[in-house]
């Protein structure tokens, strides 16, 4: 993970309002992760950021929401994509399953995704018109792909994105790199975990507003999409 000090500079100056942001969970389903070693970085280090930036949302109240690729694709659903990817997951729920540390439960919403913008044929921004929220910051894999095209569309609708770091992973640091140093220069604000949190602890200190709510810890595991979701896949 790149340190703090290793960060593009910045040319936007926007800083993180609960009042304002969403939290986008990206792809963090086991067949995505399964490229990374387990148990060592940069594994443990994306969940355990993305995991603290989804426990400080919640309990500001904030909105949290997942993207996850259904699997099993037909061809045609598929389209481009298997040019440069290939079939893609399967609808197995060993590989559909977002990891158990990051499971979403209570209020958060599940966006069924088909492209690499989380914005792509999903009600991404409808939530974030309707919600009156014009921040997203986004976390998850991979950082050159999927993180970095939403980062991209979510400026084109004037969002103002942030792409957390630490919170974010890819194939090599390489690709890492290139995305953090275009997101920055181009599209979004670039942050670690630690300044993210900063800038919302700031904010709820500004206010002057109560900075707990309860989290609902009694919901099941929903990380495994729903039929109903799996039927959408099959239209």
């Amino acid at each position: 993970m790149p340190t703090e000090d290793e960060l593009p500079e910045n040319i936007a100056r926007w800083t993180i309002d609960p009042d304002r942001a969403v939290l986008l969970v990206h792809d963090m389903q086991n067949y995505f992760l399964s490229p990374f070693p387990h148990g060592e970085a940069p594994t443990t280090d994306l969940v355990e950021n993305v995991a603290t930036l989804r426990a400080r949302f919640a309990t500001l109240g904030a909105p949290v929401v997942y993207t996850a690729q259904p699997g099993g694709m037909t061809d045609e659903q598929r389209g481009l994509l298997k040019d440069f990817w290939g079939a893609g997951m399967s609808a197995a729920p060993e590989h559909r399953m977002i990891i158990d540390r990051l499971a979403p439960f209570g209020p958060d919403v599940v966006f069924t995704k088909w492209r690499p913008s989380a914005f792509c044929r999903t009600g991404l921004l409808d939530l974030l018109r309707e919600r009156g929220r014009d921040q997203l910051v986004i976390c998850g894999v991979y950082a050159h792909v999927g993180i970095l095209m939403t980062a991209h569309e979510g400026f084109s609708q004037d969002i103002q994105t942030f792409v957390v770091a630490d919170a974010v992973a890819d194939f090599s640091r390489e690709y890492h790199r290139q995305a953090l140093d275009y997101a920055a220069s181009r599209c979004s604000v670039t942050l670690s975990t630690r300044s993210a949190l900063a800038m919302l602890n700031g904010a709820v200190a500004d206010r002057g507003a109560p900075d707990e709510v309860a989290l609902n810890t009694e919901v099941p595991n929903a990380a495994v999409l729903d039929e109903a979701v799996l039927e959408g896949a099959r239209r």
